[in-house]
């Protein structure tokens, strides 16, 4: 494995002349890894010849300052986890991600609008932009993306797509612990009695009518509840448990 934290370092090795002919994958985080991103490495470990894993805490996509603040950063032990599973780490700064200052960037007028668009203003905004900087910067054939994010999931096969973009987008299944929960970074944010209670969240999402009596149920059972909705045979969802934020989508 190579960590590359300058990007005119990575720019030079991934122009060499050793890639051609050689499957690129590629799994873009923003760190605090855990077994669904290694489920990621390990596809496209499987799949392509060369992996290359991207670390960065995007900063564009925070429309709160204080999730920001709080999200973990824990490069060792994401390289740890990664280990034998990846070529090639970029961890670039922000400044040289954003050398305009995030003046230029990506907007989608519809979807991007609902749901988690409605209560993250311009989060869609930071997410495409990021991901369509870092697919020109590592150009690889297959991109490998959780379902967990399924909204996302769908804005980055249309941004894909609608920017004529080389490569595929590679949808993954949401790794789960055994108690359902859908793992994410944020879930070592809560305490250990909220990390009980947020097996409700999936359990409910799944058992409920239809999302009215889910959103009913979610906050009867102590969730705060930003939205529950049925789209094109998807069931998605966002909660807060002790200030945390949890999505999650199940199959109807």
């Amino acid at each position: 494995m190579t960590v590359y934290s300058n990007l005119a370092e990575w720019r030079a090795a991934r122009s060499a002349a050793d890639f051609p002919g050689r499957r690129v994958g590629f799994v873009p985080t923003m760190g605090a890894l855990h077994a669904g991103h290694h489920a990621l490495l390990e596809r496209a470990r499987a799949e392509c010849d060369f992996v290359v894993l991207s670390i960065f805490v995007n900063p564009t996509q925070f429309n709160d300052a204080g999730d920001l603040a709080h999200y973990p950063r824990t490069l060792a032990a994401d390289l740890a986890l990664a280990g034998d599973l990846v070529d090639a780490v970029i961890t670039p700064g922000e400044k040289e991600l954003y050398p305009d200052g995030y003046n230029y960037r990506v907007t989608e007028n519809a979807l991007s609008r609902e749901l988690e668009g409605v209560h993250r203003p311009g989060h869609f905004d930071g997410v495409l932009t990021v991901v369509l900087k870092l697919l020109n910067l590592v150009q690889p054939h297959r991109s490998y993306f959780g379902e967990k994010d399924w909204q996302q999931l769908q804005l980055i096969r249309g941004l894909a797509g609608t920017f004529f973009l080389p490569g595929e987008i590679i949808a993954c299944p949401t790794v789960r612990d055994p108690d359902g929960l859908a793992l994410s970074s944020r879930n070592r944010r809560l305490s250990a009695d909220a990390r009980v209670q947020a097996t409700l969240f999936p359990w409910i999402m799944e058992n409920s009518a239809d999302a009215p009596a889910a959103a009913g149920a979610l906050q009867a059972a102590g969730f705060a509840v930003d939205y529950v909705a049925d789209r094109d045979g998807v069931r998605l969802g966002a909660v807060y448990l002790e200030g945390v934020r949890l999505i999650d989508n199940v199959r109807l």
